[in-house]
């Protein structure tokens, strides 16, 4: 099996070159996927994306259609990329093979997914629809690229999380480890996605790579991250809850350095290969793509406020000590979560360059500007 992990060789590549190819997004109004086509309207034109996302009211939708507004602009301002947006369900088979026939994407990159560990206890019925029925399309459409002789999909890259290492107690999490044993629907459907690439890699000879998100952070992100949440209830007086009393530690990445990655994951393919039996190697990687440096969430927590001070978010008087909780650890949770992110950086070079300072205060600018504070 091809696959990539931190204490194997690195594996064979296909070097794919996106300009001038047709690149399918979805989950394009997302956090992560937004960004990643802003960036490769900037970076690779002449291109031509197509974004698709179902523009879920999981959370507020303005913040989508907001970076939507941002997209339209920046395709406007690079008239050799073409860009269309398409508002579909990724569970509806007949949309995404009717968007596959009509523009035969050359890459697909798969972000759409019902996020979030907490939401899927109460609403499992979102996760199976998008993360599982979604999926399964994608990989079927995938497959039929190759039809009658076609060149077909030379590269599909999709969202896994690191939420597949569950209550995993060895730190940093690495993709040697075994991630069977998920503590919740959401990391379930995650794990489930890299088992079924995994197959239709090996049956399909498709070139796929999962990458498992660790925390994501940035301007216009989402509302239901930490960071967020925090600003929102400090803006409304309300005290914030900071568990095992601030002993616990994350691994933050900004959101530029994330679509960086992915974007250097987009152009090198496992390759296809031939195993000794004469039968196809499953041309498939999984990757940790985050920031193999874990921040304190006390000092982050410090840095925020400070940040939204700067920005004048907050007053320059405000009392933190009396809007925030040190609480004991929540059942369940881990007091440190973090990439080995080795594999990442030795086949594509890639190692996040942005400080926290740096990203939240980015983010702080971005929320005086959009809330109008």
């Amino acid at each position: 099996m091809v696959t990539s992990t931190s204490t194997s060789s690195a594996p064979a590549k296909t070097a794919i070159s996106l300009t001038g190819k047709t690149v399918l997004v979805t989950g394009s109004a997302g956090f992560i996927g937004s960004n990643l086509v802003l960036e490769l309207l900037r970076t690779q034109s002449p291109i031509t994306i197509i974004g698709f996302d179902n523009m879920s009211d999981y959370y507020d939708v303005s913040i989508k259609e907001w970076r939507l507004q941002h997209i339209e602009a920046c395709a406007a301002e690079h008239p050799d990329a073409t860009y269309h947006f398409i508002k579909g369900n990724l569970a509806d088979k007949t949309c995404i093979d009717h968007l596959f026939a009509t523009y035969a994407p050359d890459i697909v990159v798969n972000l759409a997914a019902q996020a979030g560990v907490r939401y899927s206890i109460t609403n499992p019925d979102a996760y199976v629809e998008s993360n599982l029925i979604g999926f399964y399309n994608i990989l079927e459409a995938c497959r039929h690229s190759y039809d009658n002789g076609a060149t077909g999909v030379e590269h599909l890259v999709y969202a896994s999380s690191s939420s597949v290492y569950g209550s995993n107690k060895k730190v940093p999490y690495s993709t040697d480890d075994k991630v069977d044993n998920p503590v919740s629907l959401y990391a379930a459907t995650k794990k489930s996605n890299e088992l079924l690439a995994h197959a239709y890699s090996k049956l399909y000879n498709i070139p796929s790579t999962g990458l498992r998100f660790f925390t994501v952070y940035g301007p216009a992100g989402r509302p239901d991250m930490a960071y967020f949440g925090f600003t929102n209830k400090l803006l409304k007086g309300e005290t914030i809850q900071i568990f095992n009393y601030g002993n616990c530690k994350r691994d933050f990445t900004y959101v530029d350095d994330i679509v960086e990655g992915v974007k250097r994951v987009m152009e090198k393919a496992p390759a296809k290969q031939t195993g000794e039996d004469g039968l196809p190697l499953p041309p498939y990687a999984v990757y940790n793509i985050g920031n193999n440096n874990p921040e304190n969430l006390l000092d982050f927590v410090t840095i925020l406020q400070e940040e939204l001070i700067r920005a004048e978010v907050l007053p320059a008087d405000y009392d933190f000590d009396s809007h925030k909780k040190l609480v004991p650890m929540q059942p369940g949770d881990v007091p440190i979560t973090y990439a080995d992110t080795s594999a990442l950086e030795r086949d594509f070079n890639f190692k996040p360059k942005t400080t926290l300072r740096e990203g939240l205060r980015r983010f702080a600018q971005w929320y005086k500007e959009f809330y109008r504070v």
